[in-house]
C-alpha cells in the first residue's frame, strides 16, 4: 500500500508565493519520477512540473521561471515552490509518483488526494 500525502495549499494574493509538499509512504522500493499536476474547474488535468530521481526536470510553459520543483529522495518527498502566482494558477494540485513496491514489481503511478490553490485578491 502506497500513499501520497500533499500539504501546503491555500489562498494567496496575486504575486504571492506558496510551497506545496508531497510525501510518499508505504511499500516503496524505489521512486522514479515525481510530479505535480493541476486541474481547474471545467478543464483537463495538466502537468505542471516533474522531476526524476536523477534530478532532471520538466515544466509547463505557463509556469517556467515562476515555479521550481525539487525532491528529497531520502524522505520520498517532492516540493513545488510557486512564486509570482497568478489567478490562472488557481486549481486543485495533485501529486503523482511512479513507484515500484519491490525489486520484482512493475512501476505503477500513484496520485495524492489533491490540494486547493486559490490565487485571488
Amino acid at each position: 500500500q502506497v500513499q501520497l500525502v500533499e500539504s501546503g495549499g491555500g489562498l494567496v494574493q496575486p504575486g504571492g508565493s506558496l510551497i506545496l509538499s508531497c510525501a510518499a509512504s508505504g511499500s516503496i522500493f524505489s521512486i522514479y519520477a515525481m510530479g505535480w499536476y493541476r486541474q481547474a474547474p471545467g478543464k483537463q488535468r495538466e502537468l505542471v512540473a516533474a522531476i526524476t530521481s536523477g534530478g532532471s526536470t520538466n515544466y509547463a510553459d505557463s509556469v517556467k521561471g515562476r515555479f521550481t520543483i525539487s525532491r528529497d529522495n531520502a524522505k520520498n518527498t517532492v516540493y513545488l515552490q510557486m512564486n509570482s502566482l497568478k489567478p490562472e494558477d488557481t486549481a486543485v494540485y495533485y501529486c503523482n509518483a511512479e513507484i515500484r513496491a519491490d525489486s520484482g514489481s512493475y512501476w505503477l503511478g500513484y496520485w495524492g488526494q489533491g490540494t486547493q490553490v486559490t490565487v485571488s485578491s
